[in-house]
C-alpha cells in the first residue's frame, strides 16, 4: 500500500516521541509539519516533498519551507539507530 499525504496535512516526525511532556507543553508544535506538496528538482529530476515546520527550527534558516527527497521523506525509521521509537515512518500524519 503506497503511502501519501496531501497537501494542508499535518505530520509528525518521529523525533517528537523523544520529546517530554513538558517540552511539548513549552512547544506544543516542536516537530510538526505542514504538508505544502511535492516537486521535482529541475537538475537531476529527484522528486522532493516540501514542507513547513510549525515550530521555530533552524532547519529552514529564515527560508519559508523544508525540502527532503520523497524517499526519504516516506522511508522507515532507522529501529537499529532509534530502538525506544515505535512510531513506524520517519513521518506520519499527527494523531
Amino acid at each position: 500500500m503506497e503511502r501519501k499525504f496531501n497537501k494542508g496535512d499535518i505530520v509528525q516526525h518521529f523525533k517528537r516521541e523523544k520529546m517530554s511532556e513538558e517540552q511539548l507543553k513549552e512547544e506544543p508544535n516542536l516537530y510538526l509539519y505542514e504538508i505544502i506538496g511535492t516537486a521535482r528538482h529541475t537538475e537531476n529530476e529527484e522528486a522532493l516533498m516540501i514542507y513547513k515546520p510549525l515550530y521555530k527550527t533552524e532547519c529552514t534558516n529564515g527560508l519559508d519551507y523544508a525540502a527532503r527527497p520523497l524517499e526519504m521523506f516516506m522511508s522507515e525509521v532507522d529501529h537499529e539507530k532509534y530502538p525506544e521509537i515505535t512510531q513506524k515512518y520517519r513521518f506520519e500524519l499527527k494523531k
